[in-house]
């Protein structure tokens, strides 16, 4: 499994840029199929709330990647 830190200088960010920012989708509409499909999980449960809020120590989970919010 990769895993990757993403920093932020905001209280949150949503679920969808997050997947955006990144670089797992390439567009919004790409970040919206995986949230919908129930491929992404959240904290270690599937997320399928694209507007979902990520703080500062969520995990985010996509295939083969973890991204850790910092």
């Amino acid at each position: 499994m990769k895993k990757e830190q993403i920093r932020i200088e905001t209280e949150f960010i949503k679920l969808d840029s997050l997947l955006k920012f990144a670089g797992v989708a390439e567009t919004g509409g790409q970040a919206k199929e995986l949230v919908a499909g129930g491929l992404v999980t959240v904290n270690g449960e599937i997320c399928t709330m694209r507007g979902k809020k990520i703080r500062s120590g969520d995990k985010v989970g996509v295939d083969e990647i973890e991204i850790e919010v910092v």
